[in-house]
């Protein structure tokens, strides 16, 4: 609860920061903010087109809310592994609580997100119109389901700009595990191929939902489609949870060493 006081008093400083990442993010470009929305969907294109040729069917519509929860997730990670280093001065100069540049970093990420998901529902929902389908009536549950997303980036967010600050190497080795990541998440593929792929290997699967990402795009993707079920498993239970831990050891993480950015910037 002090935590949250403290933010508040500084709540200025907070919505400075996350107009100016806002704006810095594209400033200078022609397009702006649309590039937020026109990103997630090139690549979801891409994705479909490539997919085709291989010939495997997936619906476009769980690609695209894929893409766009992970576009979520990566832009926090991104932009919070620098946030502490790329505001050296600010760190050294100013006395403020150091959790407000990553929380500002993704709550800028949440306002593109949130912008990306008018332009996903509109998508999502035309070509759930084409086959006589529509939206979910779950998808009114959303605002739970994005602060639960919202928590997850915030405690990656903590957890890399911290680890910046002393291994510089962080943001390589970083760039290197969202690769791999992007790839054992069910982003461009449904988690019923993996449960297909496994076969009687039923653990395979099981396994799988251990990944937060795979609870979280499951979960997105089940609340707006009905021809998508949630795995409610003890698997799923516990990748549910994870979440939650993570959020409390990248608290404690990053306020005990928040005490020495000053040194080593």
């Amino acid at each position: 609860m002090r935590t949250l006081s403290i933010l508040y008093t500084f709540r200025e400083l907070l919505l400075n920061l996350v107009v100016r990442d806002l704006r810095s993010r594209y400033r200078g470009s022609v397009l702006g903010l649309l590039w937020t929305v026109l990103t997630p969907l090139f690549m979801a294109m891409i994705y479909i087109f490539f997919l085709r040729l291989l010939r495997v069917r997936i619906p476009h519509e769980e690609l695209i809310i894929g893409v766009f929860a992970w576009q979520f997730t990566v832009q926090s990670i991104q932009s919070g592994m620098s946030c502490i280093t790329g505001n050296a001065n600010l760190v050294k100069k100013i006395y403020f609580p150091r959790m407000i540049i990553p929380l500002s970093v993704t709550l800028a990420a949440l306002v593109n997100y949130l912008l990306m998901l008018v332009v996903q529902f509109s998508v999502v929902g035309f070509l759930l119109h084409r086959v006589g389908a529509s939206l979910s009536l779950w998808s009114l549950g959303l605002p739970v389901l994005i602060a639960y997303h919202f928590m997850f980036s915030f405690s990656m967010a903590l957890l890399v700009a911290a680890s910046n600050v002393y291994f510089r190497d962080t943001q390589h080795l970083v760039g290197l595990l969202l690769s791999a990541w992007f790839f054992v998440s069910p982003i461009m593929y449904p988690l019923s191929m993996i449960e297909n792929l496994a076969g009687d290997a039923v653990w395979i699967s099981s396994l799988y939902m251990l990944n937060p990402l795979s609870v979280i795009v499951t979960a997105y993707r089940a609340m707006q489609l009905s021809t998508v079920t949630f795995p409610w498993s003890p698997w799923a239970m516990v990748g549910l949870l994870w979440p939650f831990l993570l959020a409390l050891l990248a608290f404690v993480t990053f306020q005990r060493s928040q005490r020495y950015f000053s040194d080593w910037l």
